[in-house]
This record gives C-alpha cells, sequence and structure tokens, in this order.
C-alpha cells in the first residue's frame, strides 16, 4: 500500500447500528458508495460472526472484521480466520471453577476445525433466554446444552460471556482478576438499562492488538476509530484518531479525539464523509 493510507474502523453495537441493533439505510448506502470509491473500512465487535456477518451483510468489506474483541480476526472475502487466540486448558478450567464457586452460568464458545458452538448450562435466568432467542431467530445462529461446560474438551475453548446485573458481574470480574492468562472486559448492555456483560478470554486478544495486526499486515500509516462502550477503549488505545458517537458513556467521550453524531443518526458514516479520507 501507498505510505498515505488510513483505515477507518467502527464499533457495532451503540455506534455503527441503530437502537434496532442494525445499519440504517443511509448508513449503508453511504458507506458502500465511500468503500467503493477506496475507503478502507471494517468494523471491530464483541459479536461473533454468525450475528456480525448477517448484519454487515451486503457491504464489501475490503479489510478483514474484528470479532469477539479481538479473538478472531475473520477475512469475510476468504471465508477465513486469519487470527484466533485459544484458551489455555488450565485457564478454561479455572474459570469455570470460579463460575461454579459463585453459581453464576453464561456461555462458552468453541472454536474447532473453523467451527464456533456456544455452550450453555442452563437458561433458568431470563437474560440468558433473551440472549439465545435473539440470536436464533434473528441470526440463525446455534447453540448446544451440556451438563456442565467442564464436560467440553478444552482444549478449543476461546471465550466466556456472562450476562447479569452490574453488582453479580462486578463480583465475578473480582474473582477473574485472581486468574492468570486472561483478558477481561466489563461493560453495560446497549440494550438493556440493567444489563452488563462480562466477556473473558485470552490475555494477548483485544480489539487493540487486533487493530495493529491489521495496521501492520496492510500497511496502514493511520487509524481512525469510532466507539461507545468501555469495551472500545482498547479500540482507541490503537487509533491515531478516536470518535466517539454522542451517545457514548462518559469514559469513552472523555478519552475521545472527537465527538461525533448518535448511533440512532448515522453518526459514524456522516463523520467519515465530512472529515474522512482515502
Amino acid at each position: 500500500m501507498n505510505n498515505d493510507k488510513t483505515l477507518y474502523v467502527s464499533d457495532l453495537d451503540g455506534t455503527l447500528l441503530n437502537p434496532s441493533a442494525e445499519l440504517s439505510v443511509y448508513t449503508k448506502q453511504a458507506l458502500g458508495k465511500l468503500i467503493a470509491g477506496g475507503l478502507h473500512f471494517t468494523a471491530a465487535t464483541a459479536r461473533t460472526a454468525a450475528s456480525a456477518l448477517k448484519i454487515l451483510d451486503g457491504l464489501t468489506l475490503n479489510i478483514p472484521v474484528i470479532l469477539m474483541n479481538g479473538v478472531l480476526i475473520y477475512d469475510i472475502g476468504q471465508k477465513q480466520y486469519l487470527q484466533l487466540h485459544k484458551l489455555a486448558p488450565e485457564a478454561v478450567q479455572a474459570v469455570i471453577g470460579v463460575i461454579r464457586s459463585l453459581d453464576m452460568t453464561g456461555f462458552m464458545y468453541q472454536l474447532k476445525d473453523d467451527a464456533l458452538t456456544t455452550y450453555y448450562e442452563s437458561l433458568d435466568k431470563e437474560p440468558l433466554r433473551a440472549f439465545v432467542e435473539e440470536r436464533v431467530t434473528r441470526y440463525y445462529k446455534t447453540f448446544g446444552q451440556v451438563g456442565q461446560f467442564s464436560d467440553i474438551d478444552p482444549n478449543h475453548i476461546i471465550y466466556f460471556t456472562l450476562l447479569d446485573q452490574q453488582e453479580r458481574i462486578r463480583s465475578v470480574y473480582d474473582a477473574f482478576h485472581t486468574l492468570s492468562g486472561l483478558n477481561l472486559t466489563m461493560y453495560k448492555d446497549t440494550y438493556s438499562p440493567d444489563l452488563w456483560y462480562l466477556e473473558v478470554f485470552h490475555a494477548d486478544a483485544s480489539k487493540q492488538n487486533a487493530v495493529t495486526y491489521l495496521r501492520e499486515r496492510y500497511g496502514f500509516t493511520r487509524v481512525v476509530g469510532f466507539g461507545d462502550n468501555l469495551n472500545d477503549l482498547p479500540l482507541f488505545a490503537a487509533c491515531d484518531v478516536r470518535v466517539a458517537v454522542e451517545n457514548a458513556r462518559a469514559e469513552v467521550r472523555a478519552a475521545a479525539d472527537y465527538v461525533c453524531g448518535a448511533s440512532d443518526a448515522d453518526g459514524v458514516v456522516k463523520w467519515i464523509e465530512a472529515f474522512g479520507k482515502t
């Protein structure tokens, strides 16, 4: 690539997507036109390929997407993972032990032979049932139930997702800090006033490291990032220019160089149209 190339990287939920978790007609059409004109653009999300690729369907992204907070980098055109970070078996067992000791459960993700499987132990709480129902209904994602997470081979586990009220999630977050080899991200759900996420993955995986990988692989000299939530702060750490949407959390706005319009007003794409360059 030339020495003057910019990469634009946007979070999805709460940033590029509208409150219905979709690309608006305006954003989809405008972004498609910008990409066709030479803009280098990709997404960095906590979502898996199952939902992210369906959301982005119709956009011809020319740069691989960052999935699961940097655990995976996926080349849509080649239909292959360029990078993945598996948890060490002993780390998986330690995480399961903490979850069990605190009477928590959630979702455990296995990537084996390029096939991603999401397991759960039970759906006895409404947030867990809603999580599964939405992803099955909207994105045709499949889930597998197990008696215990420890029943699954720990050699191919890449991720855990827990969701509950903030106080409960905080107690698990604090417990996980006693373990090594992990990266943790805790943030409020974009679509629910009372729900918080805690996601657990390999220590070397992050939106920051994934963006750095793309910068080096494709020779970008400038990266512009867009975000709204706490798990976008690592994304900002890898960027030369940081842009928070108007609806972003205060911590994200404080870390930003600019504030663009809100996610429900096509803020990201309108900022790129006004200030972007290829």
